[in-house]
């Protein structure tokens, strides 16, 4: 099963806590606390060839992990968990430059990660 583009852009309003300021039936426009992330749809001809392991899986083999600070790692994990998406456990987290560090991935599978101030 494919999540769709609304699936995917409600995890990131949630977890990051977004408004969409644009949505069209190609992309959704979020924007907030310093961020501003566009999820594009993908054509129902290519999403209908999509698979998406239930659970999701993260898929580790893409160029770029985006990074995102957050205010508490627990609310992302609750926003992740209600949205289809995933943050690791707190005992695989690590901590570098003031941050504590998870990574974590949305309904499709993208990792990212999130990182709280210490």
């Amino acid at each position: 099963m494919y999540c769709t583009a609304p699936c995917v852009s409600r995890f990131y309003q949630q977890a990051l806590g977004l408004i969409a300021e644009e949505s069209e039936p190609s992309h959704d426009l979020l924007r907030g606390n310093g961020y501003e992330v566009v999820v594009h749809s993908i054509p129902s001809r290519h999403a209908a060839l999509i698979q998406i392991a239930q659970p999701v899986q993260p898929r580790e083999d893409t160029p770029i992990k985006p990074s995102f600070v957050v205010a508490d790692l627990e609310a992302v994990r609750i926003a992740a968990a209600n949205t289809g998406g995933h943050l690791r456990s707190l005992e695989s987290a690590w901590r570098i430059r003031g941050f504590i560090v998870l990574d974590g991935w949305d309904p499709e599978g993208n990792v990212l990660q999130f990182k709280q101030p210490e």
